[in-house]
Parts: C-alpha cells; structure tokens; sequence
C-alpha cells in the first residue's frame, strides 16, 4: 500500500500526505536552477548539462509524486536530492573544473535557495519512507493548502533570489555617454564593488588566440616616413642590415587570432585596422560578462596569456611562481609548443570604468610565461571593458565612433627568445665581441605598435566623430613615453591635453573629437625616442 494509499485510512491515525510538500521542494528546486543553466552550459558545459538533468528529474519527480508515490519514487527523491546537496556542498569548498571561483561563495542567493529546496526534498522523502503515523487523519485539503503555500514561499523565495543576482551584477551608472564620468563617487562606489559575489550576465565572449612565429619588419616600406626621404646615417643604426647588423626584419612571436576552436581560419584584419601592427587581437567585454580565451601556442618556447585588471582563479592566471598550487592549477602557467590551454575570466564591476571614467577602461594581455622575454618577442594585446548597459553587441562603448590602439615600446630584440637565430638569419655574418655594444643599440627598436620612422599604415580618422585612444608602453626603464599628438587634442578623466605620460605596462585612455582636419603626426616626444624613430602619422579628413 503507498503512502497517499495509507494517508486516507480510516481508522484513529493515518500516513500523513507528504507529497505535495515533496512535490513542492522539487518544484523550487527546478526554478532556482534555471536562471544558471544556460550561464553553464556557455561556461562550464558538463555543468549545465547535470543542471538540465537534475531539472528534468526535479519535474519527473513532482510530477510522480502528486499522482503516484510509491517507495520506490521516494527514495528516488531522497538519492537526487542528496546528490544535489553534495555536489554544492563540494563545488564550495572545493571548485569544480571550469568553476573554481565557486568555491567559497556560500552565499550565493539562488544556490541558497537550491540547496534549501534539495535538503527540504531529502527530508520529506525520508519521513515519507518510514511511515511513521503522526496523529489523525485529516482531509485532502490540509495537505493540498501547505504544499501550495511551501510553493508559493520557494518560488518567492527564488525570484527574490533571482533578483538578488541580477542587481549584484549590475555596474552602476547605465546611461554615460561621450566623454561624461561615472555617477558614482567616494563611498557609493566602494560599497558596490566592496565583496559582491560575481553574477554573469549570462554572455559569455569566446576568442581563440594562437602565438604564431611571424617574420616582422619594423620599416616595411625601407623610407622615412616621416620626412619622406631614405634613411640616414642615424636611422640606418637601427634598420639598415649589414656585418653584425640584422636590420629591420626579426623573427617574432605574436599573438593572431582566428574564427574556429580548430584554427583553420584567421581573423581578416580591415584595412583601417592594419596599424594595429603586431598587436594581439582587441579582447573586448562588459562589465557582467565572461571571457573565454581559447589559446594555442605555435612558437618555438613556451608562452601563456596573462590578463590585466579581469577577475580570474589560479588556473587562468597565465603566469609561473611559487603560489601554492600544482596539477591543474598549473597547467595555465606554461604551454608547451604545440599546446593549448583555455583560460576563463570573469568582467565584475571592479574591471570595469572607475567613477571618473567614461564609458570603457583598457587593460591588457600578455606572456608571463618568462615575461622579459616574451614580450620584446612581441606577445602583447590590448583589452577593453565597457560600462555595463553601453556596450554594442560586439562590447565597444555605444557613445564612441572610433577606437584607436597604440603601444609605444622600446622592443629589445636583444631579449627576444630570437636573437641567436635572427643574427644568424638576417645580420651579414656575426657582430664581433668588441662591436658587442653597437650591436646591442641595433636590437632597440623604438616602435610605435611595431613600427618606426613613421612605417605604421596612416590611421584615418573624420572630423567631428568621438574617438578613443587607448594607448600603453611596455619595456624597461627607458620605456618612460610621452605621446604627443599634433593637431588636436584630447580629454583624460576630465583634463585637456595633447601630450600623456606612459610608464611601461601603462595604459590610458584619451577622447578626442578632432577639429582640425589634415596629415599630423603623433610621436614620443623624449628627444631619443624620436632620433631613433618612435613616431607616427594620423590622419583627419571632413
């Protein structure tokens, strides 16, 4: 005999009815799932697929035990509610694969509610089980009356929970536009980004990035193209080929970026992005999204991507020390020629633009791998955050026409995992040791974006139209830039100017709107960056 069987015995005590209570339990379990699932099954997709599982059998269940609940049902209820207790109860204290930045988060409003509703499923499947008489019988009604009411609070109870999420997700000032700050300040925005728990947004944006060995040429066209005439003698230092010189050209490794995870097709570059030079694909994102950087490494050495300013656990960090960790943890660090990794990072509210910001913020990725190295190697890209709720579907900023991307960097071929082979490949025969200084000031290309003396393709740009700049440096000591632009000027974080201050792994981000139309040219302006060609042109048209 069941138990809804046993419930309406007629004699002075009965089973109590337990199954619209257990019916209900699984019910709000299904609903506290579903916000997450596709979020999942984008990011972590074994994830989402045991969340569809368990919402299937969380449906089958309710549905079982309002018509039939038969023992067997029950101790079915008891085995998935108990299987979903454990699996949060594990990927809190421990991480799951994919999901390592679950761990610890013990608040989170609808896991809460999940594993409420679950435990609540397990202890009414096993009084139910035992049978155990309580008192007199009651009516179909009583019973009826608490598992809808059980309904009512655990669906309250999961969209409270839902909303919750969505509001910790959200970054603030929607709304910004041109080249206005955020509407937060001093201790309202420290109280929004202080401790929240991350909440997608549910987009997740995918990239697949390969470190490929590239033949570059620093001076393309063999001019000045800044003065418009062959190099000279102190040009010629830097980018003339000879006994002991390698010229303009160096073997390099770069990052490329492709359409598919089987890399067989390239991202095409538009011709008005070519100045982009050997800068890595722009990673782009919102505040509220998720990154998902699927990398290969075809270089000759190991490589890594190390992300600036985004969220991301130990297993995305893309960089080699000491840190405690190992297996899988370890695994970013370094990737072996022909290797591949996939690194996951989160956008929260605290990588995105800052109260006295516009609408986007630039960081930057690169190789950590051996860092010195691998970035005179040329392993550097740029990334945007934008402000969420203006952000276009591809996540640049609504309120800017034009992004400009530029990095002023001394690239010391003298530290390139290259050296060796390009002296052997393209200098005239071995520099001498006495001669080993000059060679050395050869190998230190003053570059703007992997260009010198003005050899970038010409940026065109109309006038009127809101542009931003995202410009950076990398290098040493003597990578301390100024860009300065001529013709026009530019707004940062609210101050007029035509000239900013670049420290290496610096970034900033300048608004111009140009005026002025015409040829002009954008440089370094300490006085050896320029004699040893770190400049370039940008062009304004009507």
């Amino acid at each position: 005999m069941d138990v809804a069987a046993r419930a309406e015995g007629s004699v002075g005590t009965a089973m109590v009815d337990y199954r619209f209570v257990g019916a209900a339990a699984a019910l709000v379990a299904l609903a506290a799932h579903l916000p997450i699932t596709g979020p999942h099954l984008r990011e972590a997709p074994y994830v989402g697929v045991l969340f569809l599982a368990l919402e299937a059998a969380c449906l089958l269940l309710a549905a079982g035990l309002v018509a039939h609940p038969r023992p067997w049902l029950w101790r079915t209820a008891e085995l998935v509610g108990a299987l979903a207790v454990a699996a949060y109860l594990l990927s809190r204290a421990f991480g799951l694969p994919q999901m390592a930045e679950d761990r610890g988060d013990w608040a989170n409003p609808l896991g809460v509610v999940a594993v409420a509703a679950e435990s609540t499923l397990v202890l009414v499947a096993v009084r139910a089980r035992r049978r155990r008489v309580v008192g007199p019988a009651s009516t179909r009604l009583v019973p009826l009356l608490v598992g809808v009411l059980a309904l009512a609070v655990g669906m309250g109870s999961t969209a409270w929970a839902a909303t919750t999420q969505r509001m910790a997700a959200d970054s603030g000032p929607r709304g910004t536009a041109g080249m206005t700050t955020g509407t937060m300040t001093g201790q309202e925005y420290w109280s929004k980004v202080a401790g929240r728990p991350f909440a997608a947004t549910g987009t997740t944006r995918t990239y697949y990035i390969s470190a490929e060995e590239v033949a570059w040429n620093y001076a393309p066209s063999g001019r000045n193209q800044i003065t418009g005439k062959p190099f000279d003698d102190v040009a010629d230092v830097f980018v003339r080929s000879g006994p002991g010189r390698i010229g303009s050209v160096y073997r390099k490794c770069l990052y490329r970026g492709y359409t598919d995870a089987g890399f067989q097709h390239r991202t095409r570059v538009a011709a008005r992005d070519r100045y982009l030079g050997l800068l890595g694909p722009v990673i782009r994102a919102e505040v509220g999204d998720r990154i998902k950087v699927v990398f290969r490494n075809r270089c000759s050495f190991p490589t890594s991507v190390h992300p600036h300013g985004v969220f991301y656990a130990k297993n995305s960090e893309g960089a080699p020390y000491a840190d405690a960790t190992k297996r899988r943890d370890k695994t970013d660090d370094l990737v072996p020629t022909g290797g591949r990794h996939t690194y996951l990072w989160k956008v929260p509210e605290r990588a995105g633009p800052g109260p006295a910001e516009g609408s986007s913020v630039m960081w930057m990725y690169h190789s950590h791998g051996n860092e010195v190295a691998d970035t005179n190697a040329g392993l550097v890209g740029p990334m945007v955050v934008t402000r969420q709720g203006m952000a276009r579907a591809d996540g640049s900023p609504v309120d800017v026409d034009r992004e400009v991307f530029e990095l002023f960097s001394v690239l010391d071929e003298n530290q390139s995992p290259y050296l060796d082979g390009n002296e052997e490949e393209y200098a005239q025969g071995k520099h001498s040791e006495d001669d080993e200084e000059g060679f050395e000031e050869s190998n230190l290309m003053h570059s703007v974006n992997g260009y010198v003396y003005g050899n970038q393709p010409v940026l065109s740009l109309r006038r009127g139209e809101h542009v931003r700049w995202y410009v950076m440096s990398m290098g040493t000591e003597v990578d301390l830039h100024t860009p300065h632009w001529h013709g026009n000027d530019v707004t940062v974080n609210g101050m007029r100017m035509d000239v900013v201050d670049l420290l290496p792994a610096a970034m900033v981000a300048a608004d111009m709107v140009p005026d002025n139309s015409g040829t002009w040219l954008f440089h370094c302006h300490v006085n050896d960056h320029i004699v040893a060609g770190m400049m370039t042109r940008y062009r304004v048209v009507s």
